[in-house]
């Protein structure tokens, strides 16, 4: 049984005995059965008023919760909509004040989040207006008045995160573009015309709008004021390069130009100022010496024209250059053609640089080659002979690759340019061919001398009994000498690419010093026989023969691969000569057999 139950039992009970109570006070007192009834009734009216009054009282508790249990689910149906969340389920078995307390401290609940929702809102939107007064951007799309969902706020934040990076960005491009503006505004001299300039140099980096209208004219801003700086530093070089040659040409002192150029590192626009009035007062200068100028400019006109290898025919077409009138005129057309000439060696310099080379190693190679046919190169002994044969070998073997890459290049400049690479008035590829002839003509040239001046010496020995001895080694100390020798004097001719050599093998004794041993020594033959001397007519007459048939041979009919002796040849016929099976005495007809 209840609690409440068991209060009900009392209160009947207490009910009961309190009428029972009342009987009998009644029944002392001796009140009349009718006066009893009356306030019996009284007593039962009293009791059923309370028990309806306190009925009434809970009807109405009732009517109340059923009320607020009936506003709490539509209120929380609308809160469902604007938090945009699952509705809460009811649970089962509840009565009606519980049901009416869980539903109210749900919406109370529900209230609180709306309220939470709506003030981050409000904060959301306040800093985003602040970014958009800065960014001069458009507000995030946003009712203010809805409530908005989690998934809205939390889009809502990362596009303040979003926006606030973006400020950061911008505002770092601003001041470094700032900065730079204003550098180059100082370095041009140049104050701020617009209100754009103004507010994006002189006032307050915060208070300048970060549009993006506002950062792309500031990159364009930038880019013509940096255009505008290169521009006169591009016309400072240019001027200052005039400068320097009208230098040249006039022969300003050393310490006037560095004067100048020590008041030259300004800001540009006052070195721009600075080298236009000097170019000025050297142009007014030149006309005032205008002959030593043109000379001058003459002898410039002349480097490129070989360092662009031009030909006598290219350089007698500048007519101007031999003209003695001179004037004005004449001076601006030596200074077009040297202006042209610059342009040119200038657009083709890889090419010209590229003959340059060849040439060099060409002229190297031909001072290697008459190196190599000179006598007097054995005397060096310090090993410069085999480093020279070896670069001369080297250079033999690089030039024709050099001359191949020079044709590639040549062909390619040639498709590029619609025109013919010419060296000295003729193709490039026909003047290589025309050196190799003129150097082998030339080789051919000098063998054929040295081969007459052979057969001469030869002549001349046969003739006059001349010898020619060659240098003897200085014998080291401690080397013993033979106790005997053949007193017999044998004769052999050695022959090399420069001279015939005759060397006398004789006793050590007979020998004499090595000072007296001369080229080209000439000794009266003693005791000459009259058979001797017929043969050494004979033999004269041969060798004048060969002599002659020599002479009569034209250059073309030699080959070219005889060219001039290296010093391996030379090591190779005097290794031929010592092992020849030729007689000794056919050649001296002093000899006795």
């Amino acid at each position: 049984m209840r609690k409440s139950e068991i209060h009900a039992a009392e209160s009947v009970s207490c009910l009961n005995k309190a009428l029972g109570e009342l009987k009998d006070i009644w029944e002392e007192i001796g009140i009349p059965e009718d006066q009893r009834l009356q306030r019996t009734d009284a007593v039962h009216m009293h009791i059923k008023n309370l028990l309806d009054m306190m009925i009434a009282e809970e009807e109405g508790l009732k009517k109340r919760l059923m009320t607020s249990i009936e506003a709490c689910r539509k209120e929380m149906v609308g809160l469902y909509d604007e938090l945009q969340v699952e509705e809460y389920p009811d649970e089962d078995g509840l009565t009606m004040l519980q049901l009416e307390k869980d539903l109210r401290t749900h919406v109370k609940m529900m209230l609180k989040e709306k309220s939470v929702r709506q003030s981050e809102l409000k904060s959301l939107i306040q800093q985003d207006q602040d970014l958009c007064d800065v960014l001069c951007d458009d507000l995030f799309p946003i009712h203010p008045e809805r409530v908005p969902s989690q998934q809205q706020l939390q889009n809502y934040r990362q596009h303040i995160n979003a926006r606030n990076q973006e400020k950061e960005r911008r505002h770092t491009e601003f001041v470094e573009m700032k900065r730079q503006i204003t550098v180059l505004m100082e370095d041009l001299e140049q104050h701020p015309d617009t209100t754009f300039e103004k507010d994006a140099v002189c006032e307050d980096e915060d208070a300048f709008c970060l549009s993006v209208e506002n950062i792309s004219s500031l990159k364009v801003l930038l880019r013509q004021l940096e255009s505008r700086k290169a521009e006169s530093e591009a016309l400072c070089v240019s001027i200052q390069g005039r400068i320097e040659e009208l230098w040249q040409m006039l022969q300003v002192p050393v310490e006037e130009r560095e004067s100048l150029m020590q008041t030259t590192h300004s800001s540009t626009k006052s070195r721009l100022n600075t080298l236009q009035a000097e170019l000025q007062r050297l142009e007014e200068l030149k006309k005032k010496n205008i002959e030593r100028v043109i000379r001058t400019i003459r002898s410039e006109v002349v480097k490129f024209w070989e360092k662009c290898y031009y030909s006598p025919e290219q350089r007698r077409a500048f007519v101007p250059y031999h003209s003695d009138d001179l004037d004005e005129e004449l001076l601006r057309e030596h200074e077009l053609e040297l202006e042209r000439l610059k342009r040119d060696y200038t657009e083709h310099r890889e090419m010209y640089d590229a003959v340059s080379t060849w040439s060099s190693n060409w002229t190297l190679y031909q001072e290697l080659e008459k190196k190599a046919t000179d006598p007097s190169r054995f005397n060096n002994r310090g090993g410069n002979l085999l480093k020279e044969e070896k670069h001369r070998v080297d250079l033999q073997k690089s030039l024709p690759k050099l001359e191949k890459s020079l044709k590639a290049q040549i062909d390619q400049w040639e498709a590029a340019q619609c025109k013919e690479f010419r060296v000295n008035g003729q193709p490039f590829l026909q003047y290589v061919e025309d050196q190799w002839n003129q150097h082998r003509m030339e080789k051919e040239r000098e063998k054929q001398e040295r081969q007459m001046k052979k057969l001469k010496q030869t002549e001349e020995d046969l003739l006059y009994g001349t010898v020619i001895r060659t240098p003897t080694k200085r014998r080291l100390a401690g080397t013993p000498t033979p106790g005997k020798t053949r007193k017999m004097t044998s004769t052999s001719i050695i022959s090399t690419p420069n001279t015939t050599l005759r060397s006398i093998c004789a006793s050590p004794s007979m020998r004499p010093p090595l000072s007296s041993s001369k080229l080209g020594a000439r000794t009266p033959a003693r005791g000459r026989t009259p058979r001797g001397l017929e043969r050494n007519k004979e033999n004269i007459s041969h060798l004048s023969g060969a002599l002659r048939t020599m002479t009569a041979s034209p250059l073309r009919n030699y080959s070219i691969t005889s060219v001039a002796s290296s010093y391996s040849e030379f090591a190779r016929e005097l290794s031929n000569a010592t092992k020849s099976n030729v007689k000794t005495g056919v050649l001296n007809s002093t000899i006795t057999h």
